[in-house]
């Protein structure tokens, strides 16, 4: 009977799905509660992205790593010229 949740538990000890610098590609699912970053999920890990908006599908780069979640920025898709 402690005052920890369930949730905070979940997935204790475990490495993040997703690794720094490198690119990822996904749905944005929900917004975040403050409204400021579209939300993701990679094998369940939350990815705040912002910039982006429900519905969307990016690809984005993780910027930061923490326990429970990661931040990201979108890609800019590059137009070459040739």
């Amino acid at each position: 009977m402690g005052y920890t949740s369930r949730s905070y538990h979940r997935g204790f000890g475990l490495k993040p799905p997703v690794e720094l610098g490198k690119e990822y590609e996904a749905d944005i699912i929900e917004m975040s509660h403050r409204g400021d970053a579209g939300v993701a999920k990679i094998q369940g890990f939350v990815i705040f992205v912002s910039n982006t908006k429900q519905g969307d599908h990016v690809k984005f780069v993780i910027t930061r790593i923490g326990r429970r979640y990661a931040m990201a920025e979108p890609v800019r898709e590059r137009k070459d010229e040739e």
